[in-house]
């Protein structure tokens, strides 16, 4: 054992838990002792059962009751909590059925997810629990966008939320503290520094002397707590929610606690020194508040085997409910239907007055009117507010709607995404704007794994649209002109528009904000001041799903989208005796086929066009989705024609031999001469 090591374990032996009641009554210290009593026994009761191989896994959270039951007991029960794995005391202190856990735990309908994901990767509307997933940050800017939601509501209530000490090794977690402490939002962020990330020693994963020194860096105030003491954690989160539901601002709390099983069962714990693992032994929370609370005559032993007996008793009961369910069965259209929230759509046609206008203006135009018709929407990007956006999208919204709705953000993509998130779990609408749509990069894991599994996992939509101004032919080089829808498209649970006009672009933006499911909406910025149509001038939206048959005509079906539409638009202008049907998509998720398929019956050839690279594109499904299901009314091949197997370069000359445009014109004359 190291020095430090052994130096620790001295300290800890030494250490003799001191409880402080100041004005809690009877009634309170007996109910924090009851509440954590019964994670634990649950607790004990699931090691059995994974042992009987009746659950899968368990992530024990035994000897860290004390911090779930104080900060849940600390909070009212319309305020949400972001709980992790080893926070059953949050589910139990929020008195969620104890056979609705359990069936979660066995995977069956009656849990929470309905058979589709384990543990803890739930939330519950009901309740006021969000659960985290797998990849840990994201919830942490969700926990922000709640707050938000109250904050602007003028709801005086506290959102927390947890991560381990290994989590704050996550960029998420710097850009949420960051994000909650420029909005001043009233977020308990909850580090429970537990020793281990999985095997990995806290020395391996941050080098300052606390985690709650970060705090000082995002300037929010900042604890760090003893949490295996049940009194000193729900007094300390009691005294500051009532603080910060009057005057709302992020608090940090580390609470110093210990894991004392493994990560999760199969791990174990041979990577911990046994005399280390003793002497937390000795800091158990239950035992130690136990002893405190005899002493004091407030609770006596028949208190304890009434209480235990009580449990068990529920425990017992719960089990038999979950154990008497039987197991999910795979119902192929239920599973698929449910991975989008239903969206009931409701046409509103446009009126007759018209004014001819840019794509830009048509984008900010149905913007401006999607905030006008919804009160609860949010607005948030870089330099959106009083710059108005590098596009001048939102130029003049700061104005019209307020700088709460329209909200600058710090450059934290992965962290807005998350706060986008959290604003529709809290009732609001959010859409965000990527500078470029290069730059969901770096809010990728959000996007494709919350936003986009939410409602098939708990039910949960994500009401959130993400603007990606995005294309070349602008000669802004590899980072700033990716087309980069087909990142996208693979993921269900994402909808994906990329309109070419500007009636298109205000209409299916208008239906955009008005869908429940999160969808990616990419503005060509090539055609943003080059393309001009005559647009109505109030609200109306355009269904998704449904692509548009520009032109008509016997020999050829070309299919394409975005810029794609005009470099086709311009051939056939230059070849005018080519009679073919042009087919713009609008939307690439969901995909119109029915139009495809009825093209290729009557003319024979299909022709694909898309700016996007070859390889993995839209055009890749559309050509194997025609070969499966109209091969036999094919007279030729299918020819995708994209962009080239390269990031796109800068200099006019590269970028003209990179983009498909002139390569399209040779493959379409080749395809009808075949």
């Amino acid at each position: 054992m190291s020095l430090p090591l052994l130096f620790l374990t001295f300290i800890l032996r030494k250490y003799k838990m001191e409880y402080q009641r100041k004005d809690i009554g009877d009634t309170t210290l007996l109910t924090l002792y009851k509440r954590m009593l019964k994670p634990r026994m649950i607790e004990e009761k699931m090691l059995i059962l994974l042992r009987q191989g009746k659950i899968s896994k368990w992530f024990s959270g035994m000897g860290q009751e004390a911090i779930s039951v104080g900060v849940a007991s600390a909070l009212n029960s319309e305020e949400y909590i972001l709980p992790m794995h080893r926070n059953l005391g949050v589910f139990t202190t929020r008195e969620i059925p104890l056979h609705r856990l359990f069936s979660q735990w066995q995977g069956k309908a009656g849990g929470f997810t309905k058979g589709r994901d384990r543990s803890f990767h739930f939330g519950t509307q009901e309740y006021n629990i969000v659960g985290m997933i797998s990849h840990l940050g994201p919830q942490l800017g969700v926990a922000d966008g709640i707050a938000l939601a109250d904050k602007l509501q003028k709801r005086e209530r506290v959102t927390a939320v947890f991560t381990g000490e290994g989590g704050t090794s996550e960029g998420d977690f710097h850009e949420a503290l960051n994000i909650a402490s420029v909005w001043q939002l009233p977020v308990l962020f909850c580090i429970e520094n537990n020793g281990y990330g999985l095997s990995t020693p806290t020395s391996e994963q941050y080098n300052c002397k606390n985690l709650s020194d970060r705090g000082i860096g995002y300037g929010m105030e900042s604890y760090t707590i003893d949490g295996n003491n049940i009194l000193g954690v729900y007094d300390k989160v009691n005294e500051i929610c009532k603080r910060i539901r009057k005057k709302p601002a992020p608090v940090l709390l580390e609470f110093q606690t210990f894991r004392m099983r493994g990560h999760e069962e199969a791990s174990g714990t041979k990577y911990v020194p046994d005399a280390l693992m003793e002497a937390w032994g000795e800091k158990d929370p239950i035992a130690n508040y136990e002893t405190y609370l005899m002493a004091e005559g407030v609770l006596n032993t028949d208190i304890i085997v009434s209480y235990k007996a009580e449990i068990e008793s529920e425990i017992n009961e719960h089990l038999q409910l979950a154990f008497g369910e039987h197991n999910v069965t795979f119902d192929e259209p239920k599973e698929l239907i449910d991975v989008y929230q239903n969206f009931d759509y409701q046409e509103v046609t446009p009126n007759d007055t018209v004014e001819n206008i840019r794509l830009v203006d048509a984008v900010s135009q149905g913007l401006r009117q999607s905030m006008e018709r919804h009160p609860n929407l949010v607005i948030m990007g870089q330099d959106i507010a009083d710059y108005g956006g590098v596009f001048k999208v939102t130029e003049g919204f700061m104005e019209a709607f307020g700088a709460d709705r329209v909200r600058n953000t710090p450059i934290c993509e992965s962290g807005i995404v998350a706060a986008a998130m959290g604003l529709s779990i809290n009732g609001m609408k959010a859409v965000v704007e990527m500078q470029f749509a290069d730059f969901a990069s770096t809010g990728f894991n959000p996007i494709v794994n919350y936003l986009a599994k939410s409602h098939y996992r708990w039910g949960e939509k994500a009401d959130v649209v993400i603007r990606m101004p995005c294309g070349g032919d602008v000669g802004a080089g590899p980072f700033h002109s990716q087309t980069n829808e087909a990142w996208f498209t693979k993921v269900p649970g994402l909808k994906v528009a990329y309109p070419a006009f500007p009636y298109d672009a205000k209409g299916l933006l208008t239906t955009a904000v008005e869908d429940p499911n999160p969808v990616l909406f990419f503005e060509h910025k090539g055609l943003y001041r080059s393309i001009y149509q005559d647009v109505p001038t109030q609200y109306y939206t355009l269904p998704f799903g449904q692509a548009a048959l520009l032109k008509e005509g016997k020999q050829i079906t070309i299919v394409s989208y975005g810029a794609g539409i005009h470099w086709a638009l311009e051939t056939l202008k230059n070849y005018p005796e080519i009679e073919a049907d042009l087919i713009d998509l609008r939307t690439l998720m969901p995909l119109d086929m029915a139009t495809i398929y009825n093209s290729v019956e009557k003319t024979g050839k299909l022709i694909i066009l898309q700016e996007d690279s070859l390889f993995g594109g839209i055009a890749s499904d559309i050509a194997a989705l025609v070969m499966e299901n109209r091969f036999e009314y094919l007279d030729g091949p299918i020819n995708r024609v994209a962009s080239l197997e390269m990031p796109i370069p800068f200099a006019k000359n590269l970028e003209d031999g990179y983009l498909p445009k002139q390569r399209f014109s040779t493959a379409l004359r080749e395809l009808l001469a075949y």
